[in-house]
C-alpha cells in the first residue's frame, strides 16, 4: 500500500485508495488509470468493474490494473460499497470516489486529503461552487434545490450536493462498507450530517467526460432530482 506525498510537503501523509467505479468504459478507463498513476503516485487504486458488456474487463486484464470485477450490474452504490470493503481489507485510512470518465483531475487529491486531516472532517466534496459561482442552467437549479433541502434538512449548506468527488476518512468508510443502505448521493449526505458526520468542501475543477455519454439525460436528470429531494426531505428519516 502507498501513502499519499506531496512533494512540497515533504512528510508522508495518510494509505489513500481511489475508489474507480467502471461500467462500459472501455473508452476512458486506460487514461484515467494512467492519469492517476502519474499525476498522484502516492495514491493507490481499484477499478471496480460494474459487469461492464463492452471491453472494460479485458482493458483491466491487459494492462495490469488492480480490479475487482462484478458478475453482473450493481449500479454506483454496489461498486462503491464493493470499494469501501476493499479499502477496509487492506486497512487504508481514507478513500476517494474517483470516477473512470476523466472528469475527475487526480491533482485535486492531495487538497482533500490535506482538509480532511486539518478539518478532522468525515467527508471532504470535491466541490465546483466553493469559490466559483454556478452556472444557469437547469441543472444547476436541481443542485440549487438540493442545496436548500439539505441546508433545510440539516443547517448546513452543502455547495455542490451532487459532486461525485468525495474523500471518506475510515470512520465513513466502514459505514459504507457494512450498510447496504448507504447510497453514494446527496440524500445519504444529509442522512450523515444528521447523524453527527462533519462534511466538508474543497473546490476543485472538473472537465467533461472523455468518451461514452453520460447515463443522465434530461428526463433522467428531472426524475433525480426530484427523487433525491424527496428522499432528502422524507425517506432518510426513517434510515437507521
Amino acid at each position: 500500500m502507498s501513502s499519499l506525498m506531496k512533494p512540497e510537503w515533504g512528510v508522508v501523509l495518510s494509505k489513500v485508495l481511489a475508489i474507480v467505479p467502471a461500467y462500459n468504459e472501455e473508452g476512458s478507463l486506460l487514461a484515467t488509470i494512467n492519469e492517476l498513476v502519474s499525476v498522484a503516485p502516492g495514491v493507490d487504486y481499484v477499478v471496480i468493474n460494474d459487469g461492464s458488456r463492452d471491453g472494460t474487463l479485458k482493458l483491466c486484464q491487459e494492462n495490469g490494473f488492480n480490479y475487482v470485477s462484478h458478475p453482473t450490474n450493481l449500479g454506483l452504490t454496489g461498486g462503491v460499497q464493493t470499494g469501501m470493503k476493499y479499502a477496509v481489507r487492506h486497512g487504508y485510512d481514507m478513500a476517494i470516489q474517483f470516477d473512470a470518465d476523466g472528469q475527475h483531475d487526480p491533482a485535486y487529491i492531495a487538497d482533500l486529503v490535506a482538509d480532511m486531516e486539518s478539518s478532522n472532517a468525515d467527508i471532504v466534496i470535491g466541490s465546483r461552487f466553493v469559490t466559483e459561482d454556478k452556472p444557469r442552467s437547469l441543472r444547476m437549479l436541481g443542485s440549487n434545490l438540493i442545496s436548500g433541502m439539505v441546508k433545510l434538512t440539516t443547517g448546513k449548506r452543502i455547495m455542490d450536493p451532487t459532486s461525485g468527488m468525495r474523500l471518506y476518512n475510515a470512520r465513513a468508510i466502514r459505514l459504507f462498507a457494512t450498510e447496504n443502505w448507504l447510497s453514494p448521493e446527496p440524500d445519504t449526505l444529509a442522512c450523515l450530517i444528521r447523524k453527527g458526520f462533519k462534511v466538508d468542501e474543497v473546490q476543485v475543477s472538473m472537465r467533461e467526460r472523455s468518451a461514452g455519454e453520460s447515463y443522465l439525460n434530461l428526463s433522467r436528470s428531472i426524475s433525480y432530482m426530484a427523487n433525491t429531494c424527496m428522499s432528502i426531505l422524507f425517506s432518510q428519516w426513517f434510515r437507521s
